[in-house]
């Protein structure tokens, strides 16, 4: 079955072969079945929940016009997300002068203090996925794109300079400040929360 638990009766290669055919049905079908997964993934690289819901659309006009190209070599999934990363790429690198903009703003002192006071461990441990997400997206455009890049998507730091067009030094300077401030973010969060 490709949709485990879902009244989808067909498997992915039917799938697959009716969106080739430009049957309307499979459309909808590997739509649903993906939409929720790619919009995560995309909300990780936007700067609202509108911008994601644009770049998945985006993303999926690429995923039919290309499924041609679609080797199964690897997961139709993996396939897939490549597109939605990409879709997401391309609006970075289309407001490169909006996005990219290296922030030099660092915590506050009070902040800093708490800060070294929290393990890693314990701020995953005190903090939910949605909360972590929300603290990602604060981070400016160039760091988040980074971060995700860098540890999420696991692109070395000469794929990302590459493909943001910027340095390798760069790209090292703002996963770290990135780091820095998503850990400000969470710890803000957990000061918030308990008062």
């Amino acid at each position: 079955m490709f949709a485990k638990g879902l009244c989808y009766t067909m498997n992915e290669s039917e799938i697959i072969k009716g969106c080739l055919r430009n049957d309307r049905g499979s459309q909808k079908v590997l739509f649903e079945f993906y939409y929720d997964q790619m919009f995560g993934v995309c909300l990780r690289y936007a700067n609202s929940e509108t911008e994601a819901k644009d770049i998945v659309l985006e993303g999926f006009l690429k995923v039919f016009v290309n499924l041609n190209r679609f080797n199964q070599t690897g997961t139709l999934e993996a396939w897939i997300k490549r597109i939605m990363v990409n879709s997401a790429l391309d609006k970075v690198r289309k407001n490169k002068h909006n996005y990219l903009i290296v922030s030099t703003v660092y915590a506050d002192d009070t902040v800093l203090e708490i800060a070294d006071e929290i393990t890693d461990e314990e701020l995953v441990l005190q903090i939910d996925k949605e909360e972590i997400l929300k603290a990602v997206q604060q981070l400016t455009p160039a760091y988040r794109t980074v971060f995700n890049l860098y540890v999420l998507e696991e692109y070395t730091h000469k794929e990302i300079a590459e493909m943001l067009d910027i340095s390798e030094g760069t790209s090292k300077s703002n996963l770290s400040k990135a780091k820095y401030n998503l850990r400000k973010n969470l710890i803000h969060l957990i000061k918030t929360d308990n008062g």
